[in-house]
C-alpha cells in the first residue's frame, strides 16, 4: 500500500511570519484591551468631576440658598434655575432636595415632591461624597453634597451623569483606539511580510531542520576536503578557512576574522590572495610548501568577497625536480651513446687500417678519462646521492659547453650525512644551484662552474660558484622569490628554483648567503646543520 506523502515543513520564513503576525496581534490586542478599561475608568471619574463641579456650584448660589431661607415656593425658583444649570454643564439631572430628601426640583416635573432614590447620610454631616446608583433615570453616577446657611445645612443636591452616557463615552474612545489597534495591526502585518519575505529569499524557502542539515553536510564536506579553501570577506578579512588551508598557510585556529596581510606569508603569496582579479593555478610559497592557488572573486549584493582553493603542490614538484634530473641524466647519456659510438667508430677504423696499437692507445686514453673523472667524483664525495648528483650534473655541463670543477677541499663521507636531513631536500638545493649556474655560465668566456662540497663543524656547506655575469645589486634580495628570473619565461613559468632552494634550506633550518665570486659570477653558499635545531629565518645578501 501507497503511504500517503507527508506535508512538508513551513519554511523558516513562513514560520517566523505567523510567529511575528500572532504576536503583533496579542501584542495590540492587548493594547486595545487595556486601552479600554483604562478609558472606561477616566470616562466613570471625569463625569464624577463633572458632577461635583455642578453640585457644588449649586449648592454655593446665594439665589438657590435665598429660594430655600425664605417665604414662597423653593420648586418655583428653583426648577428652572436647575434646569439651566443641567443643560449648561452637561450633566443629566440636577435635583436640589430638602435636608428629608423630599425633592424640590428633578428633569420629570411628576417625581417633585418625592423622596430622592439613593444615599444622603454622608451629605447631612457637611461631606461631599460620590456613588453609583439606580435611579429613576437608571444607573447613574451622582454626587451629594450640602447646601449651608451659616453652619445650618438647609439643603441637599445631587447632580449626576447616567451610565449609558459614560459607556457611550467610552465607547467613543474604544472605537478610536480600535480603529488606530487595526491600524497598527495591518502595518505590523505588512511589515512582518516585507522583512520575511527578504528573509525567504536569503534562506532559499528552506524550513530550520533543512537549514540545520545542510549545516552540517557544510561542516563536512569543509573538514573532509584535502585541498585548502579560504573564503574571504569584502575587506580582505578570512570569513571561513578549513584544515587543509590552514595546514598549507600554516596559521592557528585563530586566523577568522583576521585581514590577510596580519597573516605573515610570504608577499606573493599574500598579493595573490589581495588581488581582486581572479588568479589562475598560480604556483606559490609557503615557509615549507609548494601550494597552487586559484582565487575567484564572489559578489552578493553591494558586497565582494573572494573564494581561494589551495592545492598541496609540494610533492609534485619534489617528483618534477626529480624527473627534470632524470630527463637531464638520459639526455647526457644519449650524448655520451653518440660520443661512444663516435669513439668506437674510430677505434674500429683503425683496426680496419691495420693500426691496432694506436687504437689501443686511443680506447685506453678514453677510459682513463672517464674514470679518471668517476674517481674524482667519488674521492672527494663519497656520499652517494651527491655523487650521483655530481655525476650526472658534470655530464650535463659538458654537453651545455660548460666544465663543472669540484674544489679540492671538498670532502663528504659515506653515512655522514644524517637521516634526519632528507636526500630529496639535497637533491633540490645542490640541483637547482647547478642548473642556474650552468645557465649562468653557458657563453662567457672559459664557462666553468665550482662545486664545494665539505663537512665542518657539525655542518655540511655547499658553496656553487659560476663564471657568469653575476646578479646585480639591486636584485640580491628579488633572486629569491618566486617568479624572479633573468630569463624569458617558458610554458612552465621560470623563476622557482632559488625560491625552493630557499623553502629547503629553511625547512632544515640553514642559511643560504649570495655573493660575488673571484671571477665577477655569483656564489651561492648554503650551510645545513648535521644535528637539526629550531628553524631560523634564512638570508639572503651580497658580500
Amino acid at each position: 500500500m501507497r503511504l500517503p506523502l507527508l506535508p512538508r515543513a513551513r519554511s523558516l520564513a513562513g514560520q517566523l511570519f505567523a510567529m511575528q503576525v500572532v504576536l503583533v496581534a496579542v501584542v495590540v490586542a492587548g493594547c486595545a484591551l487595556f486601552t479600554y478599561i483604562s478609558d472606561g475608568n477616566q470616562a466613570e471619574q471625569a463625569a464624577t468631576r463633572q458632577a461635583t463641579a455642578a453640585a457644588r456650584a449649586v449648592a454655593d448660589a446665594p439665589s438657590v440658598r435665598g429660594a430655600i431661607t425664605g417665604d414662597g415656593d423653593p420648586t418655583r425658583t428653583l426648577q428652572p434655575y436647575a434646569s439651566d444649570v443641567q443643560r449648561h454643564t452637561g450633566v443629566d439631572f440636577v435635583t436640589i432636595m430638602d435636608p428629608h430628601g423630599i425633592r424640590w426640583t428633578h428633569p420629570d416635573e411628576r417625581r417633585i415632591g418625592e423622596r430622592f432614590l439613593g444615599h444622603i447620610g454622608p451629605a447631612l454631616r457637611g461631606r461631599t461624597f460620590s456613588e453609583t446608583y439606580t435611579g429613576t433615570l437608571g444607573p447613574s453616577v451622582r454626587v451629594v453634597t450640602p447646601i449651608l446657611s451659616g453652619q445650618r445645612i438647609v439643603g441637599l443636591v445631587s447632580a449626576g451623569i447616567t451610565v449609558e452616557e459614560i459607556s457611550a463615552q467610552a465607547r467613543g474612545q474604544v472605537m478610536a483606539v480600535a480603529g488606530v489597534a487595526a491600524g497598527a495591526l495591518v502595518l505590523g502585518g505588512i511589515g512582518t511580510y516585507v522583512i520575511n519575505a527578504r528573509l525567504r529569499r536569503h534562506t532559499h524557502g528552506m524550513n530550520a531542520t533543512e537549514l540545520s542539515r545542510m549545516h552540517a553536510y557544510h561542516q563536512a564536506a569543509l573538514h573532509a576536503v584535502r585541498e585548502g579553501l579560504v573564503m574571504l570577506d569584502g575587506q580582505r578579512r578570512i570569513a571561513l578557512i578549513n584544515d587543509g588551508a590552514r595546514e598549507l598557510l600554516g596559521v592557528g585556529d585563530e586566523t577568522v576574522g583576521r585581514n590577510v596581510a596580519e597573516l605573515g606569508l610570504p608577499t606573493p603569496l599574500t598579493g595573490a590572495l589581495l588581488a581582486a582579479e581572479p588568479r589562475v593555478d598560480e604556483v606559490h610559497l609557503t615557509t615549507d610548501r609548494v601550494v597552487v592557488v586559484n582565487t575567484s572573486p564572489v559578489s552578493s549584493g553591494d558586497r565582494r568577497g573572494t573564494v581561494v582553493t589551495l592545492r598541496d603542490h609540494t610533492e609534485l614538484q619534489a617528483v618534477m625536480g626529480e624527473l627534470d634530473s632524470e630527463r637531464g641524466f638520459t639526455q647526457a647519456l644519449r650524448s655520451q651513446a653518440h660520443e661512444a659510438a663516435n669513439r668506437l667508430h674510430t677505434v674500429v677504423s683503425l683496426i680496419e687500417l691495420d693500426r691496432a696499437d694506436e687504437a689501443v692507445d686511443f680506447a685506453t686514453a678514453e677510459l682513463e678519462l672517464a674514470q679518471t673523472l668517476t674517481d674524482q667524483v667519488v674521492a672527494a664525495v663519497s656520499e652517494p646521492v651527491l655523487a650521483a648528483l655530481l655525476l650526472g650534473k658534470t655530464a650535463q655541463a659538458n654537453e651545455h659547453g660548460v666544465e663543472l670543477e669540484i674544489s679540492e677541499d671538498s670532502r663528504i663521507d659515506d653515512g655522514l650525512v644524517p637521516p634526519t636531513l632528507p636526500a630529496r631536500d639535497l637533491v633540490t638545493i645542490l640541483g637547482n644551484l647547478l642548473d642556474n649556474a650552468v645557465d649562468a655560465a653557458q657563453g662567457s668566456p672559459y664557462a666553468k662552474v665550482t662545486v664545494t662540497a665539505r663537512a665542518q663543524d657539525d655542518t655540511l656547506l655547499l658553496r656553487v660558484t659560476d663564471t657568469g655575469p653575476g646578479v646585480a645589486d639591486g636584485h640580491a634580495d628579488a633572486v629569491f622569490e618566486r617568479g624572479w628570473s633573468t630569463k624569458p619565461a617558458g610554458p612552465g613559468g621560470r623563476g622557482l628554483g632559488l625560491a625552493l632552494v630557499q623553502q629547503s634550506v629553511a625547512r632544515n633550518s640553514g642559511t643560504l648567503t649570495l655573493a660575488e665570486s673571484p671571477t665577477g659570477g655569483a656564489q651561492f653558499t648554503v650551510v645545513l646543520p648535521l644535528q637539526r635545531t629550531s628553524a631560523t629565518t634564512p638570508t639572503g645578501g651580497t658580500a
